[in-house]
């Protein structure tokens, strides 16, 4: 069993758990995933590592109520238990397998993160900033009470770009507006993730 030792609305259908999984959190890496099943009757359902800390043992899922088996899920309390965590799962991102880190150094990147794209951005711009590389982040949704994790990516990030598109916070437009803005302004990108 897979105890979950913190929960937090982030916004109306969207929830953040740090769910203990010891082995997962030994050998995660950014980009991963996980699935997890509530009970026996339960949907195997993928969700993106958001975070991990290794010495306390956990990992971070944010997860978007869609269905019956996502609303299951909100309803769970803290020290309520998944049967099952599997992973991590899949390839991990480019950058952690870079062999030449100086050279990334070297490149001036740009990551934009859409809505719930935020949770596998974060643990890519946090690795790289804990191996010395800064990363720009464009980070925007639908309208302000749908954002998160915004001061954690402003302690990982060089510099954060926010959007809404309803213009409730930050820059009025999607990502991809703003990066158009930024290149009109001079900025350039070697690598747009």
């Amino acid at each position: 069993m897979y105890q979950i030792v913190r929960k937090e609305d982030l916004a109306e259908n969207i929830i953040l758990m740090d769910v203990l999984a010891p082995r997962v959190a030994k050998s995660c890496l950014p980009g991963q995933f996980i699935i997890a099943r509530i009970d026996e009757e339960g949907e195997r359902i993928p969700l993106t590592i958001c975070d991990y800390d290794r010495q306390k043992g956990t990992i971070t899922i944010v997860v978007q109520t869609i269905g019956a088996s996502t609303e299951r899920m909100r309803e769970l309390k803290e020290e309520d238990a998944f049967l099952d965590f599997v992973g991590p799962l899949g390839c991990a991102s480019e950058f952690c397998q870079e062999k030449n880190l100086e050279e990334t150094k070297k490149k001036n990147l740009v990551f934009i993160a859409g809505g719930l794209g935020t949770a596998p951005v974060y643990p890519q711009v946090k690795w790289l900033h804990e191996h010395g590389v800064e990363a720009t982040v464009i980070m925007g949704s639908r309208t302000k009470d749908l954002l998160f994790y915004i001061d954690e990516m402003k302690a990982v990030a060089k510099e954060v770009y926010v959007t809404t598109d309803d213009g409730t916070y930050g820059f009025h437009g999607m990502g991809t507006n703003q990066l158009q803005a930024l290149y009109d302004e001079g900025k350039h990108f070697d690598h747009c993730i």
